[in-house]
């Protein structure tokens, strides 16, 4: 059985910076793509990054990108999202996703494209 396992979530100030890491366990995505989606109360998930591994391109939405930074280990296991100048608003529910086929950029957004789920772990941006 395939799990992702989330995991350097917690309570930041304003501003500050936060590594969540992801790291797939029972199979490997190295054909596919991983990536971070977040979810705050009351609202639809919405995709942050994620990393095609083919190749190792990334993508951001494009609110996201300048401050955040998805990047991968050496064996495509494990994914990263650096997080830099963190606002309230960033408060949320983060979720590793991986898919086992490759994606076109069209879809790359799209959660439903995504094969396994991670449990989620937890942000805070908060004084």
């Amino acid at each position: 059985q395939a799990q992702l396992i989330e995991s350097g979530g917690g309570l930041v100030q304003p501003g500050g910076s936060l590594r969540l890491s992801c790291r797939a366990s029972g199979r490997t995505f190295s054909s596919g793509v991983m990536a971070w989606f977040r979810q705050a109360p009351g609202k639809e998930r919405e995709f942050v990054a994620c990393i095609r591994w083919a190749n190792r391109d990334t993508h951001y939405a494009d609110s996201r990108k300048g401050r955040f930074t998805i990047s991968g280990d050496n064996a495509k296991t494990t994914v990263f999202l650096q997080m830099n100048s963190l606002e309230p608003a960033d408060t949320a529910t983060y979720y590793c996703a991986a898919r086992v086929n490759r994606l076109i950029l069209s879809a790359l957004q799209q959660p439903e494209h995504y094969d396994y789920w991670g449990q989620g772990t937890e942000v805070t941006v908060s004084s």
